[in-house]
């Protein structure tokens, strides 16, 4: 396919970068609507009909008709449309849609075909990848916070507090990259199949959070109990991870549409994971923190202790109470930083 470009009103489509401009500006389009937007305009004064639509741009993914109408209804919204009124796209009722601004530039069918997809396939890896970053600084974050309140403890000899911040910081690096790894890997997988839809990024956050919590907490416990003949039977797993997973995903969905600079983007992310987290251990599910306290129980010898953080609350250990309020911070900052990263991408990828 060769490189093209069309121009209609204040527009730019530039269909070989795959951008969207208004008045030289990028706009934030999905992949999915780029493809059906192309589609449309390179057809400018042709019908297309609702088949080529799933043809072409949804490459016989099965979708209801109401994926093409919130398609359209979203490509009216970036391009300032109105359905009573049309400038650009025009709807021709039980058969699909035509494009019927004056378009400048090389005519081109079938602009989203297989050149496409090898964008969309790196579109994909930058989104989910991104993510799983931003998760694994999140754990980074979350692993000081518990690495210097376990060092707050009397310590054993020879155990010095530099040691138990590394070893409570790995832990949990480790452990947020593998979740990240589910849930962004999940998002993306779901906007990329119907890209709009918070139902769809919502269900693909929480369905990767499941997968991944229940591996997790499955393999977790069979190695306690092949190292130690026991086990923690309540440590995070695959419903924590849904919880989680689909309060990230309402996030992210919730940043892309909000205006302003990338702190007050995510913040509809840190609530939302905020609120997750509080929800989770108020319900008698665990996270991190919830995990590690339950593991320095079951070895009672063991140096790991979070009594510190349950003084603050003036608890006698770390109960419900530090649970729900170290809950609440965890999904925040896991939230917040996976819906960043993510959102970096995205913008990356429109430059």
């Amino acid at each position: 396919m060769k490189s093209v470009s069309f121009r209609f009103d204040r527009f730019t489509l530039d269909v070989s970068e795959r951008m969207l401009r208004r008045d030289g500006a990028a706009l934030d389009v999905s992949n999915r609507y780029f493809d059906a937007l192309a589609l449309l305009v390179s057809e400018a004064g042709g019908l297309v009909s609702k088949d080529r639509f799933m043809d072409e741009v949804w490459r016989g993914v099965p979708v209801t008709d109401e994926a093409l109408t919130q398609c359209i209804r979203t490509l009216r919204r970036e391009l300032g449309d109105d359905a009573a009124r049309p400038r650009f796209i025009e709807t021709v009722p039980k058969h699909g849609y035509r494009f019927i601004a004056d378009v400048e530039g090389a005519e081109v069918r079938n602009v989203a075909g297989p050149v496409m997809t090898d964008h969309r396939l790196r579109d994909f890896f930058a989104l989910a990848g991104l993510g799983v970053i931003g998760g694994g600084l999140a754990g980074l974050l979350g692993g000081i916070f518990y690495g210097f309140a376990g060092a707050a403890q009397p310590l054993a000899p020879g155990m010095g507090a530099a040691s138990i911040v590394l070893v409570l910081t790995s832990v949990s690096v480790l452990i947020a990259l593998i979740g990240a790894a589910g849930v962004s890997f999940g998002i993306a997988a779901a906007r990329f199949a119907n890209s709009d839809a918070w139902q769809w990024t919502v269900g693909g956050g929480a369905l990767g959070g499941l997968l991944v919590g229940g591996i997790v907490k499955l393999l977790g416990l069979d190695a306690f109990n092949l190292l130690l003949g026991q086990s923690p039977g309540n440590i995070t797993g695959a419903p924590e991870g849904a919880v989680l997973g689909g309060a990230v995903g309402l996030g992210f969905w919730l940043s892309v549409r909000f205006e302003g600079t990338l702190f007050r983007k995510i913040l509809p992310a840190a609530l939302a994971g905020g609120i997750a987290g509080a929800v989770i251990p108020a319900m008698g599910g665990r996270l991190l923190g919830g995990s590690l306290a339950l593991l320095s129980d079951l070895l009672p010898q063991s140096r790991l202790r979070l009594d510190q953080i349950g003084a603050l609350f003036g608890e006698d250990g770390f109960d419900r109470i530090s649970q729900i309020a170290t809950g609440a911070m965890e999904g925040m900052l896991f939230a917040a930083c996976v819906a960043a990263a993510m959102l970096l991408a995205r913008r990356q990828l429109a430059d």
